[in-house]
């Protein structure tokens, strides 16, 4: 069996950079108050007139030109902010971009969508029903965000990332971990009635110092490989005061690169993965060929990780 390969990466955020002072001035918080907690500078936030899919196309389009290819045959895009039903947003996106007639599919797993939707396309190639895939994480969480509370409207941003896979003649991403968590159910929600996320941020954090260190440790093992074997960690960017306990649970050192997207773009959901990770690459900071772990955690309450090794 044949498997896939990324061949490229890109990204998108929008214009408008709103610092923790400007925040300040909204809500009762500070600077201080902000970085101690989350960790977070500064987040990017769309426009009123600037979509979910106006930002997962610009990504797409940037991992397109990254990787020299022109069409594909799947698009899936992970967000848990689409406002359209149907037509669907990968469909959107596919008719922005003038591809010609890719199977489209959205997926709704918040923060782990992306490795989900990596999952699914990479699958899709080693079985030999897709030869070419754009994935994508997009999220437009500024219009779910209650911004009369400090709690939640210091984390939240708008972004989207994007990688493209093609076929290899071995696999070079791992089997998927992935998951759910029934009993946290209702942790991490966008109200139906009044469509704002919040979120029990106890309970995730309960579960990422006691439980995710031993799922990522499931994803290394399914790939046979080891911290040490890593060169590039890229976890959901959900708080830099998860992040850093689960890198310590794992062991990663100094010599590897830990990505820290979060600090001035904020929680971009199922975008924060693939918008940290090309966002290093495309700045030179990750070694070509290296191997790249991917975990995503959050609403559902829902987990999944793979390791990737980076274009050549």
């Amino acid at each position: 069996m044949r498997g896939s390969a990324l061949k490229g990466l890109g990204h998108y955020q929008p214009a408008n950079i709103v610092t923790n002072d400007d925040l300040a001035r909204r809500v009762e918080t500070n600077d201080e108050w902000i970085r101690t907690r989350t960790g977070i500078r500064e987040r990017r936030i769309a426009s009123e007139s600037e979509t979910v899919v106006d930002m997962a196309s610009a990504a797409a389009r940037m991992a397109l030109e990254d990787a020299r290819i022109d069409d594909v045959s799947l698009v899936v895009v992970a967000s848990t902010t689409l406002m359209d039903r149907s037509p669907n947003s990968a469909a959107r996106v596919s008719a922005e971009l003038g591809l010609s007639g890719p199977a489209v599919l959205d997926i709704n797993t918040a923060c782990s969508g992306f490795e989900y939707a990596l999952a699914l396309a990479d699958q899709a190639i080693s079985m030999g029903t897709a030869e070419h895939a754009l994935v994508i994480g997009a999220e437009k969480l500024s219009g779910v965000t209650d911004w009369t509370d400090r709690r939640t409207c210091v984390l939240t941003a708008d972004g989207a990332g994007a990688v493209v896979l093609g076929p290899s003649p071995e696999p070079t991403i791992s089997p998927v971990v992935w998951g759910s968590v029934p009993e946290m159910l209702e942790a991490v929600v966008i109200d139906k009635e009044t469509q704002l996320f919040s979120q029990d941020g106890r309970s995730v954090m309960r579960w990422v110092l006691t439980e995710a260190a031993d799922q990522a440790k499931r994803v290394l093992d399914r790939a046979g490989l080891t911290p040490a074997d890593i060169d590039v960690f890229a976890f959901h960017q959900a708080n830099l005061r998860l992040l850093e306990p689960l890198a310590r649970a794992l062991g990663v050192t100094d010599k590897q690169v830990l990505i820290r997207d979060i600090e001035e773009s904020g929680n971009t959901s199922a975008a924060s993965v693939p918008l940290g990770l090309s966002k290093a690459w495309h700045r030179g900071e990750l070694p070509r060929g290296g191997r790249a772990f991917l975990f995503g955690f959050g609403g559902g309450f829902t987990f999944a990780g793979q390791v990737v090794t980076l274009p050549n």
